[in-house]
């Protein structure tokens, strides 16, 4: 049984990407998850100063303390004109100030929703490219366009988005045995 923590990279209480993580976590049989809604964890602007003057805060603290005792993260981010929202860079930057490789032997299951055609696709790419830099393992991706018309009560209604759904995560969950 592995240890995954789930979140999304926004800090929003109407993230739809919380609700793709929310949704993949009920497919996840025999493992233990913890889930982490964002919204309830702001975190200062990140600068120098602040760092100085602060320190790190305990939420971050307790924040990078999950990651490290995680095998794997499923991870759903937002976009923001064609980049991962400033929230969500910003609370890189602190946990690479803590430790730059604080995703060491993390394998990553990496989303993204939106409720344009792209799904979040740009930032999606985005996140793949900064999240090895940190020791992250991206083990699949997946991205569900056209959210509002492509995800319901029951999750995913698209058959073909939900078939690759299944598949990325069947691949990231066979690789944590």
């Amino acid at each position: 049984m592995a240890a995954i923590l789930a979140f999304a990279g926004s800090n929003s209480s109407t993230s739809i990407n919380f609700k793709l993580v929310n949704h993949t976590i009920s497919l996840v049989q025999n493992h233990d998850i913890q889930t982490l809604n964002m919204a309830e964890h702001p975190f200062p602007m990140y600068s120098e100063d602040h760092e100085r003057e602060h320190g790190f805060s305990d939420d971050l603290e307790k924040f990078k303390e999950r990651i490290d005792n995680s095998d794997g993260l499923i991870l759903s981010v937002n976009e923001h004109n064609g980049n991962p929202s400033v929230y969500f860079k910003n609370v890189l930057d602190w946990l690479s100030r803590m430790d730059r490789n604080f995703l060491e032997d993390t394998k990553v299951l990496l989303m993204s929703a939106s409720g344009g055609r792209f799904g979040g696709a740009r930032s999606l790419e985005v996140v793949n490219t900064m999240l090895p830099k940190f020791g992250g393992k991206i083990i699949s991706t997946f991205s569900l366009k056209g959210f509002h018309d492509n995800f319901g009560a029951d999750g995913i209604l698209d058959d073909y988005l939900r078939s690759e759904h299944q598949t990325a995560l069947n691949t990231f969950l066979d690789s944590l045995k």
